[in-house]
């Protein structure tokens, strides 16, 4: 198996558009390679992101989407997702993540997270951070040497069953063409939550297919072509439970089908005679479709007739048993970049200039319900452009300052705004001694409001309300609808600043105590400073709710935490910590933000055996609650999650393995839930559906085949 100091060794660009191992990085990078996803046999994404400090994920039971939470930010883009340069930009209001993606595991080849704005250069909005997704290539199953490759995957496990199974292959067809393709397929049952409560509608089945072709059409240029189609089915939404003898009600059921496409083109050009020119360039198209048809209806029928007739269950909020409802996101866009490389006044010089542009095209399709209000249909362009310069002095200073220009402008429901900036940054690193090297930095990010956010207009229930239960339930809005409360547009809404200042150091150091073993350490505290910071805002009080709700700016949010990803490895056992300390509150009044995630303690030890053929390893998650949320959520659980896996690979080409999820079968709940008054004291499809699940045994092979 693999060294576990990988994860830091790794190659990286994500933070500075220029190759340099994680470890080097005068910033806060983590990398999840291969080595490590075999290790963690994942279900979700979820599972690669346990070990990496400062960053949590949203998921649910009932959906297989993912939203990324980076040093508490999350939700409407704050944190940047690319897959393969593309941008992973959908998003649909409901209970649940304002900003979710679609990505089958089995298709990923690695990941770079870069944590706050230190990586304003990679792209326009990322405050919170960057989380950039590479899918498989040829080089993960050809080896070097060969000229075809083919690798088979199967992996099942318990807790009501799931499987998958998947087959990728390569083939170098001559020295200037290369073909890589292969799909997945997985099929996974309702789990069981750690009470032992079976989470309903956590069924899904996954079928994803890739296909990338490599051509170097002349001396020193690549053209890459990537295609990657991938499908969801699955039921969102929960049935009415009993609970300790007490009944609530759930939320409407529908039953889902996506496709989300990418298709990308990348093009790259670098001479070694030639320092001055390394050029690398992608235009991708992105489109995430979610159609659903409503097959169940658990609130009270009272309203039903009004709307749907005798016999037929709905209501105003969501519509009839039968109805149908569409969301699509298509984003077009390109990023560019040229780094030059030369010396000057003793210093070596890299100097990255670049620009990036995406267009987003929402469409919303809902006859009845009202999901036209909550998810706005129009259009969004955002793009910008960049200059960095990375300076090294000798081996002992390195100086890094760029700046980026980042402009906007959206439109929907007769609602328009725009708006621009530029957003700096300075680094400067030292290395006094070999090894230890400390560093600082300030920088700035930009992150445009979203069509949500701005042009959000209507009744939450639009229609169907019977006339003697208005007094009772509803509520007359300015857009001249009929509601349980009003959506307002926002045409003044200011686009988000983070100012964010961060003193980390890096340590790497080789033959530490034993011969051959290696130390690697980042460690990092931070203070971001969100001016204008967007959030979801009430006010008008009416009955027990709020007449409005509005996205409106708080003046001025704050995050403070502490990181650390450390990794010690002999060769024959290793031993790992990865911690985060975190706190967040509005500024002007004290009170905590929703997405702060808790205090975590990552340990992982292991030890390898047989020559190295045998690796066994457990990781232990404590987890602290945050507690100082709006009383209108409910805290996250503390808990202690504790994973064991066991590999064994006889051959270069065998992987066999086995792996407990969850082996304490702990109940948790890894993120706050919103309440709803008047009912049981949460939004209840989303606190069923948040838990994680029980115990879980997992079981693997891999086989690979090669030849020249």
């Amino acid at each position: 198996m693999a060294q576990s100091t990988e994860s830091l060794d790794a190659i990286t660009v994500v933070a500075t558009k220029t190759e340099e191992k994680a470890i080097d990085s005068l910033a806060p990078v983590s990398t999840v390679r291969m080595e490590q996803i075999d290790q963690i046999l994942p279900k979700r994404l979820s599972d690669m992101l346990i070990a990496v400090p400062g960053v949590t994920v949203q998921d649910r039971g009932d959906s297989p989407a993912t939203a990324i939470n980076i040093r508490g930010l999350q939700d409407f883009g704050r944190v940047a997702v690319v897959v393969d340069g593309a941008r992973q930009n959908y998003q649909r209001s409901g209970h649940g993540a304002n900003g979710s993606f679609f990505l089958d595991p089995e298709l990923i080849g690695g990941v770079d997270i870069v944590r706050g704005p230190t990586a304003n250069i990679y792209g326009t909005g990322a405050i919170g951070g960057v989380a950039s997704f590479r899918t498989k290539d040829i080089q993960d199953v050809v080896r070097p040497g060969e000229k075809w490759g083919v690798e088979g995957h199967t992996q099942a496990a318990s807790n009501h069953g799931s499987g998958l199974a998947s087959v990728f292959g390569g083939v170098h067809v001559n020295p200037n063409i290369d073909f890589f393709a292969g799909g997945s397929f997985k099929k996974q049952a309702n789990y069981d939550d750690g009470s032992g409560t079976e989470v309903l509608n956590s069924w899904n089945q996954v079928g994803s297919a890739l296909t990338k072709l490599t051509v170097r059409p002349a001396e020193h240029h690549e053209v890459k072509f990537t295609g990657i189609f991938q499908n969801f089915q699955y039921d969102a939404g929960q049935p009415t439970r009993t609970v300790n003898g007490v009944t609530a009600t759930g939320t409407s059921i529908y039953a889902t089908d996506v496709t989300n496409i990418t298709t990308a083109a990348r093009w790259r050009y670098a001479r070694p005679d030639n320092q001055l020119i390394d050029w690398d360039a992608n235009v991708y198209w992105n489109r995430t479709e979610n159609q659903q048809v409503k097959t169940a209806h658990t609130s009270s029928s009272v309203t039903s007739p009004a709307l749907c007739g005798a016999g037929v269950p709905g209501n105003a909020i969501s519509g009839c048993v039968g109805d149908e409802r569409g969301y699509t996101l298509d984003t077009v866009g390109f990023d560019a970049n040229n780094t030059s490389r030369f010396e000057a006044f003793g210093f070596r010089h890299a100097v990255t200039v670049g620009g990036d542009t995406f267009h987003d095209k929402v469409t919303t399709t809902d006859e009845t319900g009202d999901s036209n209000v909550t998810t706005p249909g129009g259009e969004r362009t955002v793009g910008g452009a960049f200059l960095q310069v990375k300076s090294n002095y000798a081996t002992w200073l390195e100086v890094i300052a760029a700046a980026r220009y980042d402009t906007y402008e959206l439109s929907g429901l007769g609602t328009g705004t725009s708006g621009d900036r530029v957003s700096p940054k300075i680094t400067i690193g030292v290395t006094p001694v070999d090894g230890f090297t400390p560093y600082v930095t300030y920088a700035e990010g930009y992150r445009a409001p979203t069509l949500t956010e701005t042009v959000i207009s209507g009744a939450h229930a639009a229609v169907g309300i019977p006339s003697y239960l208005l007094p009772v339930l509803a509520f007359n809005c300015p857009s001249g609808d009929v509601g349980l409360f009003c959506f307002l547009p926002n045409p003044n809404l200011q686009a988000e600043i983070g100012k964010n200042k961060e003193v980390g150091v890096n340590l790497k150091y080789d033959n530490v105590f034993l011969a051959g073993a290696t130390f690697r350490g980042k460690f990092n505290v931070f203070r971001n400073d969100v001016y204008d910071y967007i959030e979801l805002t009430g006010f008008g009080a009416f009955k027990a709710d709020y007449n409005y709700y509005q996205y409106q700016n708080i003046p001025h949010a704050r995050i403070d935490g502490f990181e650390a990803e450390t990794m010690y490895d002999t060769g024959d056992w290793f031993v790992g910590l990865a911690g985060t300390l975190q706190r967040g509150k509005n500024v002007d009044t004290g009170a905590g933000l929703v997405r702060i995630q808790g205090d975590r303690i990552v340990t992982t030890v292991g030890a390898r055996f047989l020559d190295r053929k045998i690796t066994a390893m457990v990781r232990w998650a404590s987890v602290a609650s945050n507690d100082n949320v709006p009383s209108t959520y409910i805290p996250a659980s503390s808990y202690n999650l504790v994973n064991v896996y066991v590999g064994y690979q006889p051959t270069p080409d065998v992987l066999m393995s086995f792996g407990i999820d969850n082996l304490l079968n702990q109940y948790y709940r890894p993120y706050a839930i919103a309440r709803s008054s008047g009912d049981v004291g949460a939004q209840n499809d989303l606190l069923w559906a948040s838990a994680a699940p029980g115990i879980t045994f997992k079981g693997s092979v891999k086989i690979r085949f090669g030849g020249a």
